[in-house]
């Protein structure tokens, strides 16, 4: 599998895979994330444009999609009920994590382009999302507390540190 930048060519391919996303987050018991069309058009169309958004393309076709961006991030300021591990060094970003249901291997190719540009990885998902934190503790990422998103709601946070 590789990493590649997203284009804007790859839109359409990119909304697709963000609703598989929000279809898997249902069918396996968390109704409460990526709601409202979350994310819009708009924030994919950003993400691409300010190079922070990556593909995963297995035998030619994009099964997966991620954003990779250096931090600071804002929700990241305040953790509740924890700590980072490491709240001094430069840190990397992952948001919006999505690929087909029917690929295998991609959030593991995900993380291992995103290792090759940081030794410091924070991420965070939703406490319903099983799936991704099953993901993160296979992955080497530690739970470090509660974040707080725009909206007030609480996440999970992890950090990888190598």
């Amino acid at each position: 599998m590789q990493v590649r930048k997203a284009v804007m060519d790859d839109m359409e391919r990119l909304m697709q895979l963000m609703e598989a996303a929000r279809e898997i987050m249902r069918s396996n018991g968390n109704p409460t994330q990526w709601t409202d069309g979350y994310p819009q058009r708009e924030v994919v169309e950003r993400d691409i444009e300010q190079n922070h958004c990556y593909v995963c393309v297995d035998n030619g076709v994009v099964v997966g999609t991620f954003v990779f961006m250096p931090g600071p991030e804002p929700a990241y300021h305040q953790i509740e009920d924890g700590a980072w591990i490491d709240d001094k060094r430069p840190y990397y970003v992952v948001h919006r994590v999505a690929s087909t249901p029917e690929s295998h291997g991609v959030f593991a190719a995900m993380m291992a382009f995103c290792g090759t540009h940081s030794h410091n990885i924070r991420i965070d998902t939703h406490r319903n999302n099983h799936i991704m934190r099953h993901c993160f503790q296979r992955h080497g990422f530690a739970y470090c507390g509660i974040v707080r998103v725009r909206n007030g709601e609480e996440r999970l946070a992890y950090q990888r540190m190598e």
